[in-house]
């Protein structure tokens, strides 16, 4: 399906597009990335474009040509930057989603794939795909929820005035793995925990543990989107584990690796108190997740050892 083709990756230099990008490549597609950073130790066979996509005029320029558009970028922060900067985040992401689809709509390509998250879903026992209209994002991810909410409503739009599908509709739950954000000031709980664990004698934990997340590799999401594309599914589909793991499994995995005590920090915020995917409808196109949790923490891990310099020099961040 890819051979061949000119495929574009928005937000390739991050922990998801290089997974995606090698995937492709095995596939001998001609492949294209899009992003402000300056890829890290990527492969020398994608074309690299180093553009904003707030621009919309190089968001055109971008997508002529293009076959296939995998529209992965986005803003990924902790729940205190939400909270703290939420403009930071809301409106360039709104920019994000609006500029890309309307040019790769403009460029007529074959497909678009559109990344959107868990933060669109209000807090629930269990997050099912169809449930998302009848609810309104959780105030912890308030801004960045309704952002994403909008970039899926401008594919559907799309979809009923032009009178056919075009687009995927991907949402991952937790996701984690090499190239993820290590900087402490806005890691997400892996990262954040492994950088915790690493630099101190103590792992200091937010919270008393108990939430429960759903948890995803950013090599089966890789996988997930190239699937619903190549099925050409347009209902949106939950990628994730469908098993709920508390935060104090996860500490307890990165405590354990780094030899390191864990210090319950009970008055800080821990967010929702569940966040845990449906994946019916990704099993029904023959979607499931390949990767356990303790190996992926375990992989991301080794990575981070391996390459913690580079890690440093570029979120800036010196001991």
């Amino acid at each position: 399906m890819f051979k061949s083709k000119n495929v574009l990756v928005t937000g390739g230099s991050g922990m998801i597009g290089r997974q995606l990008v090698s995937l492709l490549l095995a596939e001998k597609a001609n492949v294209h990335v899009a992003d402000l950073n300056k890829p890290i130790n990527m492969s020398d066979n994608i074309n690299f474009h180093n553009i904003d996509l707030k621009d919309f005029g190089s968001c055109k320029e971008v997508c002529k040509g293009m076959d296939y558009v995998f529209n992965l970028v986005g803003i990924k922060c902790s729940p205190q930057v939400c909270l703290e900067r939420p403009a930071d985040i809301m409106g360039p992401m709104l920019q994000f989603n609006t500029n890309m689809l309307e040019a790769a709509m403009l460029s007529d390509v074959k497909w678009y794939l559109y990344t959107s998250t868990v933060g669109v879903y209000e807090p629930a026992e269990i997050l099912h795909e169809d449930d998302v209209w009848k609810t309104q994002p959780s105030k912890n991810d308030w801004y960045g929820g309704w952002a994403k909410r909008m970039g899926e409503l401008q594919c559907q739009a799309y979809e009923k005035q032009f009178g056919e599908g075009r687009c995927s509709i991907v949402r991952p739950a937790n996701v984690y793995g090499p190239y993820d954000n290590f900087n402490p000031q806005n890691a997400m709980v892996i990262p954040s925990l492994i950088r915790k664990a690493h630099d101190n004698d103590i792992l200091e934990v937010w919270g008393d543990g108990s939430p429960i997340r759903d948890f995803i590799h950013c090599r089966d999401v890789a996988i997930g989107m190239i699937h619903l594309v190549k099925n050409k599914v347009t209902d949106p589909v939950n990628l994730g584990s469908g098993s709920g793991i508390a935060i104090k499994q996860i500490a307890d995995i990165v405590s354990k690796r780094f030899g390191k005590k864990i210090l319950w920090l009970s008055d800080k915020p821990m967010g929702d108190r569940r966040r845990v995917f449906d994946t019916t409808r990704a099993e029904k196109n023959g979607f499931k997740i390949n990767i356990s949790l303790e190996e992926g923490i375990n992989e991301t891990i080794d990575w981070f050892l391996e390459n913690k310099e580079i890690i440093d020099e570029r979120y800036n961040v010196f001991k």
